[in-house]
């Protein structure tokens, strides 16, 4: 199975509409709680989604996205944020704002017949504050990890998303995204004037 990729998650909120256009999952709180109990997988009633938070997610997916275009450079961002990216100290202020929302206290725990795992002594923290550093934490585990090195932009007409690079030769996200790549390389040499 696939590890969970939750910054990957969060940065895909942002997505082609199918349209030609930009969708964001997380434009309104009914988007965002779709989101938290749909891919995210959190129980709607562990953390209520609200505007306040719909504003700090989406200000946490801005630095995500930005850290994310720095990552690729020198390849281009995805074309979403090409022209508003937050300037890289904001960015990495915001992300370690939020990871500092909920104090951890790391501890060992060793339960009787099994292995040693770690594990994190739960804070007072509000759950939404909680939220927010779960997914700047991802963030930073994603990009202090090996997969960084992999992490593209896709390439493919229209598409916004980052993805993690599986084999050498792959450009684009998913195969949608590499068939309208190849139709518009096919539509572009037939229109253009032979020379």
């Amino acid at each position: 199975m696939e590890e969970r990729r939750l910054a990957l998650d969060l940065a895909s909120t942002i997505r082609h509409d199918g349209a030609g256009g930009v969708a964001d999952d997380l434009a309104t709180v009914a988007g965002l709680a779709d989101w938290l109990s749909g891919p995210l997988g959190r129980p709607t009633g562990e953390v209520r989604a609200d505007e306040p938070l719909r504003l700090r997610i989406t200000a946490l997916r801005a630095a995500v996205r930005a850290l994310f275009a720095r990552a690729v450079s020198p390849g281009p961002p995805s074309p979403a944020d090409a022209h508003r990216l937050l300037p890289h100290d904001e960015a990495l202020a915001r992300l370690n704002a939020a990871a500092a929302l909920e104090p951890v206290t790391p501890q060992l725990r060793w339960p009787a017949g099994g292995a040693p795992a770690p594990g994190a002594l739960p804070s007072a923290a509000t759950p939404q504050d909680r939220l927010l550093a779960e997914l700047a934490r991802a963030a930073i585990a994603f990009l202090t990890g090996p997969e960084r090195e992999r992490l593209r932009a896709c390439t493919a007409p229209r598409c916004v998303r980052y993805f993690v690079k599986s084999h050498g030769r792959q450009e684009w996200c998913k195969p949608s995204c590499a068939d309208r790549a190849r139709a518009a390389r096919h539509y572009r040499r037939r229109v253009s004037p032979s020379g």
